[in-house]
């Protein structure tokens, strides 16, 4: 059964309820299409029998919300909750603990490679789920009927889906391995409220000079600073591909940001003299570290070889290599072997990876004589 919570009274009767449960299934449904910061709209919360949908809009004092998501002697189950955590802690300044998360879960089991909700209870359960309104406007208000149906039937399944997991997990001795993921997970979350290393997502940063590499990090670093000011995607603000050509050219007039790509009248109208304050700025930075050309032909070989000693070591623990490692980590680990500033991630040295991945990668990197 589902209940309407739109009020602090509502909120206030339903916590009474809620407080002497001690498994909570979890989701939030959201809206991030012109914004930065995702704006919620609705949290579903059930106790495995009744769910509570409570219409975030509606109100106002989340004091005791915050309580029974941040008491540690409760488990809450999420499924994927990456955005639910940064959804709930940037719009409530709740930071829930006790988290079981059921598609960490079933990566862990070789169940599926962050598998999505309704492919996990049809893999588990045999149910089909109707996902048709996950891109609805759910700020609308009155929500429909069938947007009510989708909100209760996103929880409805996460007790099941909690008990058959965990049960499986004990059997094979990898409860430990879901607290790491999710404790990483957590400083995941906490680590996109700064980010101070945008640049190095251009993949042809590594061509410009010096002078160049530090306007296009001070462009980056005072998008993002407008971007969560005014609370607009990063793109609405300046496109990567305008900034990369602004920190290219290094422009000291308005009249030289005129034909680049996407940075239109009203733009420079809107941002030029920042822009040209931002490049002046730069000229006194510290130069950031030179960024790392790609590898070659004989280094892209020698990557694959450690991939591919990795996917048989996923395959022998009954995990999906994605879980077990990512392409961007291994290049770390060869560049760091290369003598490059870059450091093996530290879950590849400690943690249950630690003993599965580190011997198998040296023994590659010596064999490839890197």
């Amino acid at each position: 059964m589902a209940h309407w919570i739109d009020s602090n009274e509502k909120l206030m009767l339903a916590l009474q309820k809620l407080q002497t449960v001690d498994v909570l299934a979890l989701d939030t449904e959201f809206i991030r299409t012109n914004t930065f910061y995702p704006k919620i709209a609705l949290i579903q919360i059930s106790d495995g029998n009744d769910c509570w949908l409570i219409d975030v809009l509606g109100i106002s004092d989340f004091t005791g919300l915050k309580t029974l998501l941040e008491d540690s002697s409760n488990t809450l189950i999420f499924h994927a909750c990456a955005e639910d955590l940064e959804v709930l802690d940037h719009a409530l300044n709740i930071v829930p603990t006790g988290i079981f998360d059921t598609q960490l879960a079933a990566s862990l089991l070789n169940i599926g490679q962050s598998l999505g909700y309704a492919a996990l209870v049809k893999k588990l359960f045999d149910i089909e789920l109707d996902k048709q309104e996950t891109r609805s406007d759910w700020l609308a208000r009155p929500l429909t009927a069938r947007q009510l149906d989708y909100a209760e039937v996103d929880v409805i399944y996460l007790h099941r889906l909690f008990a058959v997991l965990q049960q499986h997990l004990a059997e094979i001795g990898r409860v430990g391995w879901l607290t790491e993921e999710l404790d990483a997970l957590h400083c995941l979350v906490e680590g996109r409220k700064v980010n101070d290393n945008y640049y190095h997502r251009f993949k042809s940063a590594w061509k410009l000079e010096h002078s160049s590499l530090r306007i296009l990090k001070r462009l980056c670093d005072w998008r993002e600073a407008v971007a969560r000011d005014q609370n607009k995607p990063r793109g609405h603000i300046i496109k990567d591909n305008s900034i990369f050509e602004i920190a290219r050219r290094a422009p000291t007039v308005l009249a030289q940001l005129n034909g680049i790509d996407d940075l239109h009248p009203g733009l420079i109208k809107r941002y030029g003299l920042d822009i040209l304050d931002q490049i002046a700025k730069a000229s006194v930075d510290v130069f950031p570290p030179s960024l790392s050309k790609p590898l070659s032909k004989g280094e892209t070989l020698v990557l694959r070889s450690m991939r591919d000693a990795l996917i048989v070591v996923a395959d022998e623990e009954g995990i999906p290599p994605g879980t077990l490692f990512t392409k961007k980590e291994l290049e770390l680990v060869l560049r760091a072997s290369m003598g490059s500033k870059d450091q093996w991630p530290e879950r590849y040295i400690v943690g249950w990876r630690g003993p599965l991945v580190k011997p198998v990668l040296e023994k590659v990197l010596v064999e490839s004589c890197v």
